[in-house]
C-alpha cells in the first residue's frame, strides 16, 4: 500500500514543499548575483583608484569563474551527499566575507584573493547545487521550475547594478562593498535553512514522478556513472558548448557598461543596461523554461544561441543608447534560455544518477569560458581601443555553440521494457535514490 503523503507530494501543486525549495533558491541567487554582476559598475572606480589596466582588473573577475568552476565540481558532489542547506550555508560565509574584505583592498593581490578566491569559492556552492536540487524535486515542470530558480540571477542583475551605482555615487566603492557583503552574508544564510536535498528527506517524492514512462526515466537511479559519462562524446561536446556560452556571457557582462560609457553614455544609464539584461533574462528563463518543457531543452539552446549570435554581431556596430537597450533586451532574453536549460540538458543527456557531480563538471566548461572571455575582451580593447573585434568573436562563438548543439542526443536510453518497469516502480514506491 502506498504512502498517502508520497502520493500527495507527487501530485499536489500549491502545497508541495518543492515550491519552497524554488523560492529559497531564487532568493539566494538573486542576492548573490546582485553583487557579483555589479562588478561592471565597480570596474572603472576600482581600476581608476589604483591605475590598473582593464585587462589586469578583469583578471580578478576571470579568476572568480575559474575557482567557481573547480568548486562547482566539489560542491555538486557534496550537494549529492550532504544537501544544499549545508553547502549554501558555507558558501554564504565565503561570499559575504569576501565582499567585506574587498572593501579593505589596497593591492592587486588582495583583490585577486578576496574576490577571485573567496567569492569564487562561495559561488561554487550556488548555481550548480541549487539547480541540481531543483531537478531532484521536479520531474514534471522541471524546465519551468529551473527557470524560476535561475531567474534569481536575472533579478540580481536587474536590481544590483543600479543599487551599486547609487551606493558608489553617494558613498564610495569601499563602503558599497561593505553594505552589499553584509546583505549577502545574512540573506543567503537565512534562505539556506529552508532547503532540503530531495523529497525523500521529508517523506515525499518528486513532483510528477510516476506519471508515465518519460517521468520514470528522469527520476530515480537511472543514468550514467561519472566514469561512463566521461567516456561519451556528448560530455566533451556539451562542455565545449558551455564554454562558448560562458565566454560570451561574461565578456558582455563585464565590458558592456565600459563600452557604453566610452561611447558617451552616462555611468548611471550604462548600469541600467546590465539591469535590462537581467530583466529580459527573467522573462527568458520563465518563458523559455515553459517552452523547454514542451519542445525540449536542446531546441531552446539552439534558439537562444541563434538570437545571441545575431545580437552580438549587431552590438559591434551600435553606439546609441536606444540601440544598446534593444541589444540588452534581445541578449538577456536569449541568455535566459541558455541558463534555464543548463541543468535539465545535463539530466536529459546523462540521467539523474550522479546529476550534481556530472553537472558540476560540465558546468566547469562554462566557468572556464567565463574566465577567458573578460580577459580576452579586455586585452583586445587595450590593444585596439575598441570592442568591435571582441564582440564579433563572441558572435562567432555563439555560432560554434549552435553547431555543436545540433548533434547532441542522450548518452544512454532505456529499452521500452525497462522504461515501463521503472515507471511502474515509481508509481508505487519512491524510486529516488542518492
Amino acid at each position: 500500500m502506498s504512502n498517502p503523503q508520497l502520493q500527495q507530494g507527487s501530485s499536489s501543486g500549491r502545497g508541495f514543499y518543492g515550491n519552497v525549495i524554488v523560492a529559497a533558491g531564487c532568493l539566494s541567487l538573486a542576492l548573490v548575483f546582485s553583487v557579483h554582476y555589479s562588478f561592471g559598475v565597480f570596474f572603472k572606480p576600482i581600476s581608476a583608484s589604483f591605475g590598473w589596466t582593464r585587462a589586469t582588473t578583469a583578471g580578478a573577475f576571470s579568476l572568480v569563474w575559474i575557482v567557481q568552476g573547480i568548486l562547482s565540481i566539489v560542491m555538486g558532489g557534496f550537494n549529492d551527499k550532504f544537501g544544499p542547506r549545508v553547502v549554501l550555508s558555507i558558501g554564504s560565509l565565503f561570499i559575504g566575507g569576501g565582499y567585506l574584505l574587498i572593501s579593505q583592498t589596497h593591492a592587486l593581490w588582495q583583490l585577486y584573493v578576496f574576490y577571485g578566491l573567496l567569492v569564487g569559492a562561495g559561488l561554487g556552492s550556488t548555481f550548480v547545487p541549487l539547480t541540481s536540487t531543483t531537478a531532484r524535486w521536479f520531474v514534471k515542470r522541471r524546465g519551468l521550475m529551473t527557470g524560476i530558480v535561475a531567474s534569481g540571477v536575472g533579478i540580481g542583475a536587474l536590481v544590483g547594478p543600479p543599487f551599486a551605482n547609487w551606493l558608489i555615487a553617494n558613498y564610495d566603492w569601499r563602503h558599497s562593498y561593505m553594505v552589499l557583503g553584509a546583505i549577502v552574508l545574512v540573506g543567503v544564510m537565512v534562505a539556506a535553512q529552508f532547503l532540503r536535498r530531495d523529497p525523500a528527506q521529508i517523506g515525499l517524492k518528486p513532483f510528477g514522478a510516476g506519471e508515465g514512462s518519460i517521468a520514470g526515466l528522469k527520476v530515480g537511479a537511472h543514468g550514467l556513472s561519472l566514469r561512463e559519462t566521461l567516456s561519451t562524446s556528448q560530455f566533451w561536446i556539451v562542455s565545449v558548448v558551455f564554454f562558448c556560452y560562458g565566454y560570451t556571457w561574461t565578456a558582455v557582462l563585464l565590458h558592456l557598461a565600459p563600452n557604453a560609457t566610452d561611447l558617451g553614455v552616462s555611468p548611471a544609464k550604462a548600469a541600467t543596461l546590465i539591469a535590462t539584461i537581467g530583466a529580459a533574462s527573467i522573462v527568458g528563463k520563465v518563458l523559455l523554461g515553459m517552452v523547454a518543457d514542451r519542445i525540449g531543452d536542446k531546441r531552446v539552446y539552439l534558439l537562444s544561441f541563434a538570437v545571441m549570435m545575431l545580437s552580438l554581431a549587431w552590438l559591434s556596430t551600435i553606439s546609441t543608447l536606444p540601440a544598446f537597450y534593444m541589444f540588452a533586451t534581445a541578449f538577456g532574453f536569449a541568455y535566459g534560455g541558455l541558463a534555464t536549460a543548463h541543468s535539465p540538458l545535463v539530466a536529459w543527456l546523462f540521467g539523474m544518477r550522479k546529476h550534481g557531480l556530472i553537472y558540476g563538471i560540465c558546468f566547469n566548461g562554462w566557468t572556464m569560458g567565463c574566465a577567458v572571455g573578460p580577459i580576452v575582451a579586455g586585452h583586445i580593447f587595450d590593444v585596439t581601443h575598441s570592442y568591435h573585434i571582441a564582440f564579433l568573436i563572441c558572435s562567432g562563438l555563439c555560432l560554434i555553440g549552435l553547431l555543436l548543439t545540433l548533434p547532441l542526443k542522450p548518452a544512454a536510453l532505456l529499452t521500452e521494457q525497462q522504461a515501463s518497469a521503472l515507471a511502474a516502480a515509481s508509481a508505487t514506491t519512491n524510486v529516488y535514490t542518492t
